[in-house]
């Protein structure tokens, strides 16, 4: 209005402030409120952490440190307690002494938070390979069809559960699909759970051949071959310095190519259990 008043040209930039969103992220980074400054009681507390740089192993150590969001107060047990989903992702000695005291864990040394990807191709690959979709599916015609969910979302339902899960297994260890997913049947419930998000907890495992008409049934998936590439890694170690990770990993075979060989995979705590 004043600007009307006085005949001047309308500029809004002048009307607002430029540095609100600098200032305000400026301040939850500086000291770990994450939230606004004037309603700092109600903001989330601790995001940010100064890094420890004690010593290079306790800067490791506090890299790999995971918070579980308990009052400290209560002399609750259960919570600070080894479960035995920790096994293979929590390191079971690694936790400060007093109040904290199994609440901060750390995860163990292969241990591996996933990224995330879409899960929206797998819902139409699935489609593609006999699944029928939650609106076609009628219970009384198949009563004993499996249900599919998809980062927790019932998407459709299959007759030949076994096939698919097998599918999907073979494509993952192919390096077709991601090695972050996630892919369990559960039997008795009859239902497949596949998660891509991100977030989930994994940990590498060797792969062991269990075809039925193979005659390796009941090895390892790993072959003399790939031993000695990575044996050949390390004698081109060396010629490689100086050149960056992404160019490296096409020159050598490396971990990586175990994984996308599918002779090691990535499984979380759910999906270890219907791995025997």
């Amino acid at each position: 209005l004043r600007c009307v008043d006085k005949g001047q040209d309308f500029n809004i930039t002048l009307a607002i402030k430029t540095n609100i969103l600098t200032s305000g992220l400026r301040y939850c980074l500086a000291t770990g409120n994450w939230g606004d400054q004037k309603k700092a009681s109600s903001a989330k507390a601790g995001v940010s952490q100064v890094l420890n740089r004690y010593t290079y192993a306790s800067t490791l150590s506090h890299l790999r440190r995971t918070n579980t969001p308990i009052g400290r107060d209560g002399k609750i047990a259960k919570p600070r307690q080894l479960h035995n989903t920790h096994w293979g992702l929590v390191c079971p000695a690694e936790t400060p002494e007093g109040q904290a005291c199994g609440l901060v864990k750390n995860l163990s040394l292969m241990c591996y938070v996933s990224v995330g990807t879409p899960g929206e191709p797998l819902t139409d690959f699935m489609r593609q390979r006999g699944m029928d979709l939650l609106e076609e599916y009628d219970p009384v015609l198949e009563p004993k069809s499996t249900k599919v969910f998809i980062n927790g979302t019932w998407v459709g339902v299959h007759k030949n559960a076994g096939q698919l899960t097998e599918t999907l297994r073979s494509l993952r260890r192919k390096g077709l699909l991601s090695f972050e997913v996630t892919i369990i049947r559960d039997v008795r419930e009859r239902e497949i759970r596949v998660f891509t998000d991100a977030g989930r907890v994994c940990r590498p495992l060797f792969v062991v051949d269990n075809k039925p008409d193979s005659a390796e049934r009941g090895s390892l998936v790993l072959v003399r071959s790939q031993v000695e590439k990575l044996q050949h890694d390390q004698e081109t170690a060396a010629s490689l310095r100086g050149i960056s990770e992404e160019d490296r990993a096409e020159h050598t075979y490396g971990w990586m190519g175990l994984v996308n060989e599918g002779v090691v995979e990535y499984l979380d705590a759910e999906e270890e259990e219907t791995a025997m």
